[in-house]
């Protein structure tokens, strides 16, 4: 992976607060990004492709569910960006209140999504 290419992925804030939540979280539906980020599902999806296009994330399909992750292969500079990144800010806005709302979603799935 080349570093621009990587850095241009983490440069959107919506982008980088998936990651945030990924990083965190290890691996979460379309469904809780899109409650966590209060955002419209379209949106999210377009910048979780965006992610998958520029191999910063995998995706896994369950039934009709999809599931995003870090990808694990990822080279070991930018994991250790992405984990020093996302310690760094997650006690701020916004990304403190993603984390709130994921934590108080509804109905929140457990290994299958989303009621």
């Amino acid at each position: 992976m080349e570093a621009e290419q990587f850095f241009k992925a983490l440069s959107d804030l919506t982008r980088l607060r998936m990651l945030v939540m990924l990083v965190r979280e290890g691996e979460l539906c379309v469904c809780e990004l899109t409650h966590a980020l209060g955002a419209s599902q379209p949106k999210t999806s377009r910048h979780l492709a965006q992610l998958r296009e520029s191999s910063v994330v995998l995706d896994r399909r369950q039934g009709q569910w999809v599931y995003y992750r870090i990808n694990p292969n990822l080279p070991t500079w930018a994991r250790e960006v992405l984990v020093a990144m996302a310690e760094g800010i997650v006690l701020h806005s916004p990304f403190k209140e993603d984390r709130q709302s994921l934590i108080d979603m509804p109905n929140r799935p457990e290994g299958t999504c989303c009621n």
